[in-house]
């Protein structure tokens, strides 16, 4: 009997979450300098493909890897195995979420990771779910979220001048709770589905051509069909049905509100790129992709870089408000490559980045 070939790191999805991570910079940087409408049309189109999508990518990766680091528990159905992994994902995940609000205290009220926490420890619950549970359990988090976005005011909370800019009751049981769960920029409800479609395709033995094609094909129809009848929708609506402004409420495929066609529209897309990766890295890998590969493995410090250091140039350089598009953008890509530069320069010297080492140390 021949052994599935998925022992060994998939260095494709390292790609991914680098890719991942410079569309995270690109959104972040462009937020943090109010510049994502102050440019060229073309420019505010091609910035707003990442918005939302970036993340989405980011926080599958996180469901795939692990579902790989369970997967001998998942299969041996040991209960021993499964609490020591369950242990594992709850000491990283309380990494995360203590790393998250720190950078939300210091003034980082984009953060991610203290969701990302949140979807972990979740998820460590779910690790021996079969294929159609999790299904099922994406199905039942998806149509609950999209009630609950119906039934109540997803600017609750909000800066009624800063929009989604300031968080007015964050630091209160009840607002860190409703943005927690609702209507922060990451909520568990529906981001959570992110992470759990990741797990669901991390069961999937992605060394499989035949079946990472069909990934592929199933990927790129998902994302036309679920633009198209976004848009089909949305003017349908609009025409007896629903204002404008309510019409892109539901059906808009943008990540606020993230409502079910933005988490399909983005799951699928997600896929495409994550697959996509795999193949590049595995018939083109050469020096730029190796080093590409080599800083998406540390994601997790460069993300918290991005926060304490890229962000600390702007204000010393005084480049922090009414920035235009452009430079946002050169400034994302510059520091990016500045963080590939490091991360080749730091493995020559070490096995994982700083943060990546603490994690491991902190959840053994």
């Amino acid at each position: 009997m021949t052994k599935r070939n998925d022992d060994r790191r998939i260095e494709g999805l390292d790609f991914a979450r680098a890719l991942a991570m410079l569309g995270m910079f690109i959104v972040n940087f462009g937020v943090i300098t109010d510049s994502t409408t102050n440019g060229s049309t073309w420019l505010i189109a091609f910035q707003h493909l990442f918005e939302g999508r970036a993340s989405a990518v980011f926080v599958m990766l996180a469901g795939i890897g692990t579902a790989l680091m369970t997967r001998q528990a998942r299969e041996s159905k040991d209960p021993i195995l499964l609490r020591q992994n369950r242990l594992t994902l709850w000491k990283r995940a309380l990494l995360l979420f203590t790393i998250g609000i720190i950078l939300y205290a210091i003034g980082w009220t984009g953060d991610i990771l203290h969701y990302y926490g949140v979807y972990m420890f979740v998820a460590a619950w779910l690790i021996a779910q079969s294929k159609k549970m999790m299904i099922f359990i994406i199905g039942a988090i998806l149509i609950l979220s999209q009630w609950l976005q119906i039934q109540f005011s997803y600017l609750a909370g909000w800066h009624p001048t800063y929009v989604l800019l300031e968080y007015l009751d964050f630091w209160t049981p009840a607002g860190f709770i409703r943005n927690l769960m609702f209507n922060g920029y990451h909520p568990l409800f529906p981001w959570i589905c992110f992470f759990l479609i990741g797990m669901v395709v991390g069961t999937l033995d992605l060394t499989n051509h035949t079946l990472r094609k069909n990934l592929l094909v199933i990927g790129l129809l998902l994302v036309i069909m679920t633009e198209t009848c976004s848009t089909l929708f949305i003017k349908m609506t609009t025409i007896h049905l629903l204002d404008v402004e309510s019409a892109l409420y539901l059906f808009d495929t943008g990540p606020i509100p993230p409502n079910m066609m933005y988490v399909l529209s983005n799951s699928a897309s997600a896929i495409v790129i994550i697959v996509g990766s795999i193949y590049l890295v595995e018939t083109c890998k050469n020096k730029v992709i190796q080093s590409f590969i080599l800083t998406g493995q540390m994601s997790l410090t460069h993300y918290v870089g991005h926060v304490v250091i890229g962000i600390g140039i702007l204000i010393i350089c005084q480049k922090l408000e009414n920035q235009t598009l452009a430079f946002s953008m050169l400034y994302a890509c510059c520091y990016f490559l500045g963080c590939v530069v490091v991360s080749v320069w730091w493995r020559t010297k070490h096995h994982r980045g700083p943060l990546e080492f603490m994690m491991r140390k902190w959840s053994l």
